[in-house]
């Protein structure tokens, strides 16, 4: 429950005001309902006992027509308030959970985020998401409108009536409440959450069906795992019905419970009327009244059936914001520019082990690049070439040693200016839907078209991009339209657009031809002159473009 309060927090943060007014509204609605008919109620049994005494002319129907008139269109008022601002207000409230989420995501260590799959981080921003709209409007403020609404009408009931009668609504009311709302939220939390884990399922597997749909139909495994997504969506419809037949058995319960009290509500009200405690339309009042009473309970068996999977959700959406904390972009003193008379980059002595191993990927790792100096990491696979990239980015830390930019500690450096200083070209790199133009202006968002005509022609791709209909050629998902050597050529003038002081390189030239390749590494220099570049090969192309070649040879166990 510690999670549900907290996410109740993060929702009531912002949109207070509008909830604590639809919390308001909310129980508003309820008491003109049971205010309604209750009047509604005493009117037709006082004007059918005037009636029979003879007295109809003289009994005053106007008021209790006009009270009845202004709690039915107060009520339908009342309710469209409410939902207006319950609503809106929760809505806002999740959009802004959901930028907190990839805030968080964003912010995780970058050791962890090669462990995040696109589809399950997708899961995480929908599904459970969806799943923490039911908080406030199925959960939270049902009840207090329910509470605050079965505390005034038991408090007029007392006064109005007689207290036998609020005392009998308590005593058949709360047993068979807590009893209805309990089996639900005990019984469906497991269905619940079982439902939700196969719904997730199902996303998963059904974007991993489509994204792999030419492998598996080349080896033949297209059928089996369309079967694999449709196991998780059965388990997910079984799960749904399992909770819903669990919610109408607490409805029935709440059935019986409504029906005892209404039916006890009778025979009180008959026996104070028959004993001249009360008169008979006043003993109508009350029954009404109960039997309304029904209408603030109903509410809350969908929010206490959801309750399982809201726990779930909320449990997953913390955990993911408080991982996020504590790893925001950092504030520094980066200098207005490098200094040109220090190298651009300086690892001295530089060690690193992943979390959890024994062995350091990289040991005592010594290396300078000068401004407009290549430099080429050679070396087995896994030897730490790219380690040492992710460490000259500042993508992770090393455990000892130093790695400085233009002379100062990266450390020290502020994000914004570090970004701006250097970009890495990883082995992956993610293009976005769109078109051309817009995959490059991810970099520059004033990019003119002049400047990305000159760096698609850096990277030998004008002509390509031409032909394919210019920088207003649309791209689909992550990248789908261009072959793979294209896609990495894209990613590269992306990443030449940032005009850094260092440049790292991470197989730049993977997938092209020798002639390619070497039209790319003569662009690259050319576009960027005076930059240092530090990239990590296992082609002689690479090699030969570069001045000097650093071995990096694994460290021995």
């Amino acid at each position: 429950m510690k999670a549900l309060f907290s996410i109740v927090r993060r929702i009531w943060a912002r949109e207070w005001w509008s909830l604590l007014r639809g919390t308001v509204l909310s129980a508003v609605v309820l008491i003109a309902g049971i205010a309604l008919l209750g009047l509604s109620g005493w009117f037709i049994t006082a004007a059918g006992l005037a009636g029979l005494a003879g007295l109809g002319i003289a009994f005053d129907v106007f008021r209790p027509s006009a009270g009845v008139r202004f709690l039915a269109l107060g009520r339908t008022a009342a309710r469209y308030g409410e939902r207006i601002l319950t609503h809106d207000a929760t809505l806002r409230s999740l959009a802004r959970l959901r930028v907190q989420l990839l805030d968080a995501m964003a912010h995780l260590p970058f050791s962890r985020l090669p462990a995040l799959r696109a589809s399950e981080q997708l899961n995480r921003i929908t599904r459970d998401v969806d799943a923490l709209d039911g908080i406030a409007l199925r959960l939270f403020i049902p009840v207090v409108a329910a509470l605050a609404t079965l505390a005034l009408t038991a408090a007029i009931l007392w006064f109005l009536v007689d207290p036998e009668l609020v005392i009998w609504l308590c005593a058949s009311y709360l047993p068979g409440v807590v009893l209805a709302l309990g089996l639900v939220a005990l019984r469906s939390r497991g269905p619940s959450r079982m439902g939700q884990l196969a719904l997730g399922a199902f996303r998963m597997r059904f974007v991993d069906l489509l994204r792999a749909r030419t492998d598996l139909a080349v080896f033949g495994r297209l059928g089996e795992r369309s079967d694999h997504v449709l196991a998780a969506e059965a388990r997910m419809r079984a799960a749904v019905a399992r909770n819903d037949r669990i919610e109408r058995a607490g409805g029935f319960v709440l059935s019986v419970t409504e029906t005892v009290a209404a039916a006890g509500a009778l025979v009180i009200g008959a026996l104070l009327a028959q004993a001249g405690t009360i008169d008979p339309a006043i003993a109508a009042l009350g029954f009404f009244a109960t039997l309304a009473l029904a209408e603030a309970l109903a509410p809350l068996r969908r929010g206490m059936a959801e309750i399982g999977r809201m726990i779930d959700a909320a449990r997953r959406v913390n955990r993911i914001i408080e991982s996020g904390k504590g790893h925001n972009s950092k504030e520094g003193r980066s200098p207005a520019a490098v200094d040109p008379a220090k190298p651009v980059l300086a690892l001295r002595g530089v060690s690193f082990r992943h979390e959890g191993a024994e062995t350091p990927i990289v040991d005592g790792f010594e290396l300078q690049v000068s401004a407009g100096e290549t430099i080429a990491l050679v070396g087995p696979s896994g030897g730490g070439k790219t380690t040492i990239l992710h460490l000259a980015a500042g993508l992770v830390a090393p455990q000892s040693g130093s790695v400085e930019i233009g002379g100062l500690a990266i450390a020290d450096w502020g994000e914004a200016d570090l970004r701006q200083t250097v970009t890495l070209l990883p082995q992956r790199s993610a293009l976005l839907s769109g078109s051309i133009h817009d995959a490059l202006a991810l970099a520059r968002q004033d990019l003119g078209t002049r400047e990305a005509w000159a760096v698609l022609a850096a990277v030998a791709l004008d002509k390509v991009i031409d032909e394919r209909g210019g920088l207003d050629s649309r791209l689909g998902e992550a990248g789908a339209g261009l072959s793979g050597g294209e896609s990495r050529r894209l990613a590269l003038a992306r990443a030449l657009l940032r005009r850094p002081a260092l440049l790292l390189l991470d197989e730049p030239t993977e997938g092209l031809d020798r002639a390619t390749a070497e039209k790319v590494l003569a662009g690259i220099r050319r576009y960027l002159p005076e930059a240092g570049i530090l990239l990590a090969s296992h082609r002689e192309a690479e090699r030969n473009f570069a001045e000097r070649v650093h071995i990096v040879a694994p460290v021995p166990v």
